[in-house]
């Protein structure tokens, strides 16, 4: 892993140090062996300005692209992204990720027209999709040849989570330390320490409301 890098021979090195290791979550640990982390010689990176922080952690089958016009992808240190997950930048956008922020397998963000701002500390569970874009439907054009419109960025404040198959749409800060229940859609603000959930999401109740020696969860909430 001293050898570990971008370059070719880089990320061959990193190919020949997973052998040693077994997949998924127990190989985050070869990204503490080199400040340069680990990027898996199985991900595809296509984007000429991906800026990497310390001991950055890319999986399987990770793709980092970029299309026209598009602006950086910038991971912060021990930002940890799992496989099949997609990064992609486009028409005036640009990915930013805060330090000590994970995220799981197969999700997508895709910043075209506004940003996607992560914070630092934040979980991102599967198969979640950020849009910081939209496309119009104006009746006089097919929705294929719609021109991109958005209501502004997406921002993920500090240390909140996400849950399993949430989708976050442009224009929407989830606030601080905000929990968002699995399933949800997100189609509005919602503020610091909260807890939504639904279709679209809605404010359940205050993290500070919650009497943790109960054991209280997201589905009593809903009840």
């Amino acid at each position: 892993m001293r050898f570990a890098g971008m370059s070719f021979f880089g990320r061959m090195a990193t190919r020949f140090a997973a052998v040693f290791f077994p997949p998924h979550k127990a190989r985050p640990d070869l990204a503490f062996m080199n400040t340069k982390g680990y990027i898996s010689a199985k991900a595809i990176i296509y984007h000429h300005d991906l800026r990497l922080g310390a001991n950055v952690f890319l999986d399987d089958r990770v793709v980092v692209f970029q299309r026209e016009d598009a602006g950086p992808i910038e991971l912060g240190d021990r930002v940890f992204i799992y496989r099949d997950t997609i990064l992609e930048t486009g028409h005036g956008g640009y990915l930013k990720i805060a330090n000590d922020s994970s995220i799981h397998p197969r999700c997508q963000l895709n910043a075209y027209m506004s940003p996607i701002t992560i914070g630092s500390g934040v979980m991102i569970a599967p198969n979640c999709a950020f849009y910081s874009y939209d496309h119009g439907i104006a009746p006089d054009l097919p929705i294929r040849k719609q021109p991109l419109q958005s209501r502004g960025g997406i921002i993920i404040d500090d240390e909140s989570w996400i849950g399993f198959g949430v989708i976050v749409l442009n224009g929407v800060r989830i606030g601080k330390g905000a929990v968002i229940g699995a399933g949800s859609v997100v189609t509005r603000d919602v503020p610091d320490y909260a807890i939504a959930a639904g279709v679209p999401a809605k404010v359940l109740k205050m993290r500070k409301d919650v009497d943790e020696q109960a054991g209280v969860s997201l589905n009593d909430l809903r009840r």
